[in-house]
């Protein structure tokens, strides 16, 4: 006689193979998705790089319009917190101050290109003159920063970068443009070089998997008599 242990196991039929749990086939559709992703991204960095070195006059009109709808949201926002409640007495006065103005330029953005670019121009080059002013002298004062150099170094070009802006606006901004659109086609090259890659790695991932092979024959414990 035979023993309940010693029953053959039920065989699957031949032809069916396991299927894939459903957080499996989640990750691989997420991962599809993810080179997707990165490919589009990748390809319109690349179209906008394009744009900006062909049509630099059309990008920096662009960019002016935006720059005008950037300066009246903040305007906007500005005023609204000016009247809020949780604003102190002392810093509404401020918050409307910098409202009024920056309506005041975003407005002042949409009568031209030229007031547009201008405005862009010496907003950047403010902004880098401060940002480098302010990490020399906080690199300056610290002896004990890591990279105090490097820092004293960055802060310097920063400043030069700000005082060129602010001395030629309109050639400056027209530089920044073009090197604005290589850089652009650059970072789009390696996100399109990451999505293939990405992609072969999937690929073979999923191949590795499929090629599994199942025994073809199995082992079945002969009837004890």
């Amino acid at each position: 006689m035979t023993s309940p242990a010693d029953s053959p196991s039920p065989v699957p039929p031949r032809g069916t193979e396991p299927e894939e749990s459903p957080l499996a086939e989640g990750m691989a559709a997420l991962a599809n998705m993810g080179w997707q992703i990165l490919l589009t991204m990748g390809l319109a960095t690349i179209a906008l790089g394009v744009v900006a070195l062909v049509w630099p006059g059309a990008t920096l009109r662009v960019v002016g319009i935006l720059f005008g709808v950037y300066l009246l949201a903040t305007g906007v926002f500005q005023l609204a917190a000016a009247f809020g409640t949780h604003v102190p007495r002392h810093l509404r006065v401020l918050h409307f101050i910098t409202g009024a103005a920056s309506i005041l330029l975003g407005l002042i953005c949409f009568r031209g290109t030229l007031e547009s670019i201008l405005l862009l121009a010496l907003w950047i080059g403010f902004s880098w003159l401060l940002r480098g002013t302010t990490e020399t002298a906080a690199a300056a004062s610290a002896p004990a920063m890591p990279g105090r150099g490097w820092h004293v170094a960055f802060g310097i070009i920063g400043a030069l970068a700000g005082i060129v802006m602010i001395v030629m606006p309109f050639a400056s901004i027209a530089t920044l443009t073009l090197v604005a659109g290589v850089m652009a086609i650059i970072l789009g090259l390696t996100e399109v070089v990451r999505a293939i890659r990405t992609r072969v790695e999937i690929g073979q991932l999923a191949s590795g998997t499929t090629t599994q092979q199942r025994p073809r024959f199995h082992v079945r414990p002969h009837p004890q008599h």
